[in-house]
């Protein structure tokens, strides 16, 4: 069977990645790149350089990469459905859910394979801790909540940091608990002169009923990535920078002292650290892309869960520009 023909538009921060996995991965060759803008990391080696998404078509491709600024990401993404190619969009799926919906609706219409690059969904320790939630180890789940802070990416200038960032955190929460928000509640900041939020609290809760918590920032200077899942017979807490997972398990030993053998809740048990084996999330991600458009695997990120997760976003934004709690 002859390789994939990929080709990749956007080839700045992001999109050079993708270049780089689409000629290493096995089965894949990297047939075209395009973007307007240049080419200032050298991407594009011995391919000519394409100015639009027309010239990526034109090079007869079975997947493309989509890592232009968001704001294109419907004009793009709706040229390739129209070809009927196979599409990754680099997250955030579009600038607006509505811009998501049309592209929801135009890949269905064209009956081809489409993802959202939500990266830290194949993280080897959001992923263990997706596998050991599935198997039932955490019992019924409580409560989702994350910290994603660190100094602020220059290359950003098109989105803030709920658009940005905590749809990363949205995204996991939604796959971990396997559940959509149904109400979100936030406060946003602009503290460093931008014309987009910078430091967000979101508050929420999922139609399961688990609870979620997202403190997200361009703003510390202190880089962290925690996602604490906790639950019936403890908590799980994962470190994606590090990538590191552990698991705090409720005590089992009673206390002698009376005033704490009064308390009903839990108290400190075992920590369990476990050995990963870890790989590059992006790598990861895009091999994933390749075998779904083969058809022989089906854990991609779809354009419906993306469509999803900017609904909570949005609604992050509605509730911090009203103060009021918004209901999805």
């Amino acid at each position: 069977m002859a390789n994939l023909r990929a080709g990749v538009i956007g080839i700045g921060s992001m999109g050079r990645h993708h270049a780089r996995i689409m000629r290493e991965i096995e089965g894949v060759d990297l047939v075209a790149v395009a973007d307007p803008g240049g080419d200032r990391f050298g991407v594009a080696k011995e391919l000519p350089l394409g100015q639009s998404v027309d010239d990526l078509i034109a090079a007869g491709l079975d997947l493309a990469v989509v890592a232009v600024p968001t704001v294109y990401h419907e004009e793009v993404g709706l040229a390739l459905a129209e070809a009927k190619v196979p599409t990754m969009i680099e997250k955030p799926v579009a600038a607006s859910s509505e811009a998501a919906g049309r592209l929801v609706e135009a890949f269905q219409a064209a009956g081809v394979v489409a993802a959202v690059g939500h990266v830290e969904r194949f993280n080897p320790a959001i992923a263990e801790l997706r596998r050991r939630l599935q198997a039932g180890e955490l019992g019924e789940v409580y409560q989702v909540a994350t910290r994603r802070q660190g100094p602020f990416p220059s290359r950003i200038s098109d989105v803030g940091v709920i658009r940005d960032l905590a749809v990363h955190d949205i995204n996991t929460t939604q796959w971990l608990a396997g559940a959509d928000y149904s109400q979100v509640a936030a406060q946003t900041a602009y503290r460093a002169g931008r014309d987009h939020e910078d430091m967000v609290a979101i508050t929420a809760r999922l139609g399961n009923g688990v609870l979620a918590n997202h403190l997200v920032n361009w703003l510390s200077p202190i880089k962290e990535r925690f996602t604490v899942v906790t639950g019936e017979r403890g908590a799980f807490v994962a470190d994606t920078a590090e990538v590191r997972l552990a698991f705090y398990a409720n005590g089992l030993v009673s206390s002698e002292w009376e005033p704490l053998r009064q308390f009903r809740g839990v108290s400190e048990g075992d920590m369990t650290r476990f050995a990963l084996r870890t790989w590059e999330p992006l790598k990861a991600e895009d091999e994933a892309f390749r075998d779904a458009v083969l058809g022989t695997r089906q854990d991609i990120v779809t354009l419906e869960e993306g469509l999803k997760t900017l609904e909570a976003a949005e609604a992050a934004l509605a509730s911090a520009a009203t103060g009021q709690t918004v209901k999805l």
